[in-house]
């Protein structure tokens, strides 16, 4: 991949406004299709990069700089996920997209705003959980035709597919999407479930936690390979009600905050100043039915250290 230091000839091409101004929508689309912010700047980097090996004759001569660049970008990223499955057979422990802050939560070393994501549905977690359970052709075709709105004719054109094959392809992916999603939960009703569930684990009430979990709850934690978190998913309301008593105990130091994760209510936990562990949570008909939880550092570089 390119490297993130920009070469002097980017500022010197009269067009670097209009071409650089698609950055943002290249982010998006990348994210979507990767779940990981850094890969996801990576995969535009390198898209940018290959614009700049053109010469100034061949750029003027593609009539879209834009939709070139997105082309480029779902190549990029469609060939990524292909080898991002065995790179995610090798991760220590449960792999997980990465999660998001709120715009104005953003810090690290993002802070070019076209580097942030635009956060709606398609943005949430237990979204991008679904979309991991689809081959990279299915997710780059529903991504590019049922997200951003692009033909079947322009998505094949991308994926080097038929537009007969592309309409199979989302159709198989929203049959996934169906199968998984719950049933919508109002925005405020979402947000007091986990203000409840957050009071319960503070005052570690085992029963308060259990009334709001679903008794087939799941949690999966993504901790990159610390040993203090575990590898595995927790199935059952009781258990990992205990547990999460038993965590916060052991760490009486840690606060938690309620914070907007992909766009829906979450929590962090903070402990000397610093953002340790970020929450999503899955949520229908009133009962948490699956937990997310992201310990690992190089995934949590967009969180404020503080506040």
């Amino acid at each position: 991949m390119a490297t993130r230091s920009e070469p002097a000839h980017y500022r010197s091409d009269p067009n670097l406004g209009a071409i650089m101004s698609e950055r943002r929508q290249l982010i998006n689309l990348a994210y979507r299709l990767l779940g990981s912010l850094a890969d996801a700047e990576d995969a535009v980097q390198e898209t940018y990069a290959r614009w700049y090996t053109l010469s100034r004759a061949e750029q003027e001569a593609i009539a879209s700089p834009g939709a070139w660049l997105t082309k480029v970008a779902s190549r990029i990223c469609l060939n990524l996920l292909g080898s991002a499955r065995s790179r995610r057979e090798r991760y220590v422990g449960e792999w997980l997209p990465e999660p998001l802050p709120e715009p104005a939560e953003w810090t690290g070393g993002i802070v070019d705003p076209a580097d942030r994501v635009t956060l709606d549905e398609s943005i949430n977690m237990a979204f991008l959980v679904v979309l991991e359970s689809m081959t990279p052709a299915e997710r780059v075709v529903f991504i590019l035709h049922d997200v951003f709105r692009y033909a079947f004719p322009e998505v094949a054109d991308i994926v080097g597919r038929t537009p007969a094959a592309c309409r199979q392809l989302a159709t198989s992916a929203r049959r996934r999407i169906r199968t998984a999603q719950a049933p919508a939960t109002p925005a405020v009703r979402r947000a007091d479930i986990v203000r409840d569930f957050k009071q319960a684990w503070e005052a570690k009430d085992i029963d308060a936690l259990i009334g709001l979990l679903d008794p087939r709850v799941t949690v999966i934690g993504d901790s990159g390979g610390l040993a203090s978190a575990s590898r595995h998913p927790i199935e059952g309301a009781q258990q990992i009600a205990r547990g999460l008593v038993g965590l916060a105990a052991r760490a009486p130091d840690v606060t938690f905050l309620e914070r907007t994760v992909n766009g829906q209510p979450g929590l962090v936990a903070r402990q000397h100043g610093v953002i340790v562990t970020v929450y999503a949570f899955g949520i229908a008909e009133g009962k948490i039915k699956n937990i997310w939880a992201v310990r690992n550092p190089e995934k949590l570089r967009p969180w404020k250290s503080s506040r």
